[in-house]
C-alpha cells in the first residue's frame, strides 16, 4: 500500500447530476478490487453522509469535519473518520454551510483540505464528494486532489457546467501553480431509449473527450437508489444490478492511474 494515496475529487458544480451517488459507487467497486478507500464528503448539505446513514454525525458537536477545516493543524484525520462496512468516511456536517465565510476571510483558504489530508497514510483512495458550486470548499476540493472525475447528465445544460469547470481549474492552476488533471467523465442517470437529446449529448461527450479522458457510462437503475438509500453502494447491496461492470472498469481505470 503506497503511503500517499491516490486523492480523486467528484466535481461538477451543477446539481442533480447524481455526483455523491457516483462518488459512493466508485469508492464501493474501489472497495471490491481490494482497495482500502476514504470517502470524504464536502458537502455542507451531507447527502452523501446521510446517504451512508451517517446522520447522527451530521449533526455532531465538535470535534468535527467543520472544527478541521477552521483549524487544519489541531486535528486529525483519524479522529473524525468513521468506519462503515465497505470503506472509511469522512462525514461532513451542519456547520459546514458558515464555513465558506471563514475560508474567504481566513488565510490561506482554499488549502485547508490540502493541509488536513496532508499526513493521512493507510489508504490507496481518497475520494472527495464536492458541494454543487464552484465556491471555495470545491476550489479546496480541487487543488488537495489534482485529479479530478467529472459526473454529468446526457442533458445540454451539461455543457457550461463542464466548461465552467474546467476555466475554474485553469484559474486555480495559474493562481496556485497547481497541476489538476481531469482524469475521466462519468454520464449518470442515461436512460434507454434513448431521446434525442440524451443521444446528442453522449455524442457530444464521446466527441469532445474520448480523445483525452475515458467517458463511462451508467445507466438509470432504481436498484442504485435502493442501495444509497439502504445506506451503502450497490457492491454492498442485497441486489444485483448490471451497472456493476461498468462501475468496477471504472475503478480498474483508477487503480491502473495509480499504479
Amino acid at each position: 500500500m503506497s503511503n500517499k494515496p491516490y486523492r480523486l475529487a467528484v466535481s461538477n458544480q451543477k446539481g442533480g447530476v447524481g455526483k455523491s451517488t457516483v462518488a459512493l459507487n466508485i469508492a464501493g467497486a474501489l472497495g471490491e478490487r481490494g482497495q482500502n478507500v476514504l470517502l470524504v464528503d464536502l458537502d455542507p448539505q451531507g447527502y452523501l453522509t446521510s446517504g451512508v446513514r451517517l446522520d447522527d454525525e451530521y449533526t455532531a458537536p465538535s470535534p468535527n469535519l467543520n472544527d478541521a477545516l477552521k483549524a487544519p493543524g489541531e486535528h486529525a484525520v483519524g479522529d473524525l473518520v468513521v468506519a462503515h462496512e465497505e470503506f472509511d468516511v469522512l462525514p461532513a456536517n451542519i456547520d459546514m454551510f458558515s464555513l465558506e465565510q471563514e475560508l474567504v476571510s481566513g488565510m490561506r483558504g482554499r488549502e485547508r483540505l490540502s493541509m488536513l489530508l496532508e499526513d493521512v497514510t493507510g489508504y490507496d483512495f481518497l475520494v472527495v464528494d464536492c458541494p454543487p458550486s464552484l465556491g471555495l470548499l470545491t476550489d479546496n476540493a480541487l487543488l488537495a486532489c489534482e485529479n479530478v472525475l467529472i459526473p454529468a447528465e446526457a442533458e445540454d445544460t451539461s455543457i457550461r457546467a463542464v466548461e465552467l469547470l474546467f476555466k475554474q481549474i485553469d484559474s486555480l492552476e495559474d493562481n496556485f501553480g497547481a497541476s489538476i488533471q481531469e482524469e475521466a467523465l462519468v454520464v449518470s442517470n442515461v436512460d434507454y431509449p434513448l431521446d434525442g437529446e440524451q443521444q446528442g449529448m453522449l455524442e457530444w461527450f464521446e466527441d469532445t473527450f474520448s480523445d483525452r479522458i475515458p467517458v463511462f457510462e451508467i445507466r438509470s437503475r432504481a436498484v442504485i437508489k435502493r442501495a444509497f438509500n439502504a445506506g451503502h453502494s450497490i457492491f454492498g447491496h442485497d441486489e444485483e444490478c448490471d451497472q456493476a461492470d461498468e462501475l468496477l472498469r471504472i475503478a480498474d481505470y483508477f487503480i491502473e492511474e495509480q499504479s
